[in-house]
């Protein structure tokens, strides 16, 4: 299946193990997300997301949204929606 990158990681708080992503195209909840880098490759489906802290079900490109990740990503790692 085809891909199409949407954006990269921006900051990870391993804590929480919530990424930031700064959005190059849209994403809504329910698309299936890869997230892949220099130690990461793996895909989750996106359950739900926050643009300055408050839930949203769609975002735009420019928008900078935070999402719980399933594994560890770095800074860099790059986001394609398939």
């Amino acid at each position: 299946m085809d891909r199409k990158r949407i954006g990269k990681i921006t900051h990870f708080f391993p804590k929480i193990s919530v990424a930031v992503v700064e959005l190059e195209d849209k994403v809504k909840v329910g698309d299936t997300i890869e997230i892949e880098g220099q130690d990461s490759k793996f895909e989750q489906k996106l359950d739900s997301m926050q643009v300055n802290h408050a839930p949203v079900k769609e975002a735009k490109k420019g928008d900078a949204i935070g999402l719980k990740v399933a594994q560890p990503v770095r800074e860099g790692d790059v986001v394609f929606v398939k």
